[in-house]
């Protein structure tokens, strides 16, 4: 965008908090075979039962290449019980199912005019790592046509998944994916920041340094750390010394507790558990607790059959007294190297 024009946040939007109210949350149906090789099919049962959470207490919308496409998403959602009064289908191809990543950026000024604005942020598939992404690059765009909404285009590379919001000014992300020189090898850490603050209308950016292992996403945020509301933090800790893990978010959490908030508060952390490892065809896969999703009415954790999905979801609860916190089975869907909050995008409520 030219920068002669007011960015978002000259113009008052921001980026609210994954827990204030949505309008709807977007997704984008899974079709990729070379995602989930060789077991694509077993992943519809757990999407479609995300799908049923959702609608629960809020609009669904989907995207799908065609009618074809769409006939078959209704085939699973009705066989899983969903509320299919919630669900609306849009005809925008995709390339992949990783909304969180190619989905639009919604911003909001309940001040305003027009009070929501989509931001496009350029999408290179984790740097380049699954092309052809020609289709997912341009869905916030399709979606801002669909909504009749605004789109402002910073012109860099930028996933969804690589941050968290706070709602009142902060946001938090990581070195290992947003200084990787395979997304802007042209920008300082600086100039990264400056992004961040005139795209999703933040004061505050913190840093920490490390992802999980079997991240092919070059550490995503929300696979390690989030905010549940405006000062507290959730954390994935391994408690197995001998993990690779371990040392990686050791580090994330002393980083944790030496930042303080814009206010100078310091932040509340709860430390939650990573599940056993999750392995398939000798390949580590990034299951963790911390990929859930806050919908309206509820709080979706991915669980990964094994002994602490209980007392995950247990401590997820207590940071959510106002939601049920429900678990759905992932580990089909981590297969694909991402779970329920890499899939989806919020629609914020204004």
């Amino acid at each position: 965008m030219s920068s002669t024009l007011p960015t978002p946040k000259e113009l008052g939007y921001y980026f609210p908090a994954e827990f204030r109210r949505h309008a709807a949350t977007w997704l984008s149906w899974p079709h990729k075979e070379a995602s989930w090789p060789g077991k694509i099919h077993t992943i519809y049962p757990y999407y479609s039962l995300f799908i049923k959470e959702l609608a629960k207490g809020e609009d669904v919308c989907i995207n799908v290449r065609d009618e074809a496409m769409k006939s078959f998403a209704v085939d699973s959602l009705q066989e899983a019980g969903a509320d299919m009064s919630r669900v609306r289908f849009y005809f925008h191809p995709t390339n992949d199912a990783w909304c969180r990543d190619h989905g639009p950026a919604f911003l909001i000024n309940p001040q305003a005019e027009q009070k929501k604005v989509i931001v496009d942020w350029n999408y290179n598939a984790w740097g380049n790592k699954y092309p052809p992404f020609d289709l997912d690059d341009v869905i916030p765009t399709l979606v801002g046509s669909a909504l009749n909404l605004p789109v402002y285009y910073p012109g860099i590379i930028m996933e969804g998944g690589s941050v968290d919001f706070n709602g009142n000014g902060t946001v938090i992300t990581s070195t290992c994916c947003l200084m990787n020189e395979n997304r802007n090898p042209h920008l300082t850490r600086e100039q990264i920041e400056t992004y961040l603050v005139n795209y999703y209308g933040v004061d505050q950016i913190l840093w920490v340094k490390e992802g999980i292992v079997g991240d092919d996403t070059d550490g995503h945020i929300d696979d390690t750390v989030r905010f549940v509301n405006e000062d507290t933090v959730i954390t994935v800790i391994e408690e197995d010394r001998q993990d690779e893990n371990y040392t990686l978010l050791q580090d994330n959490l002393a980083d944790l507790k030496k930042m303080r908030l814009s206010n100078g508060k310091q932040l509340n952390i709860v430390e939650l558990p990573m599940p056993d490892m999750v392995t398939y065809e000798d390949q580590r896969l990034p299951a963790s607790y911390a990929n859930f999703y806050i919908a309206n009415e509820s709080v979706i954790v991915p669980t990964f059959r094994c002994a602490r999905d209980e007392k995950a979801l247990e401590i997820i609860q207590d940071c959510f007294p106002g939601r049920r916190v429900v678990g759905i089975d992932s580990t089909e869907i981590i297969w694909g190297l991402g779970s329920f909050h890499c899939l989806s995008q919020q629609e914020p409520e204004v």
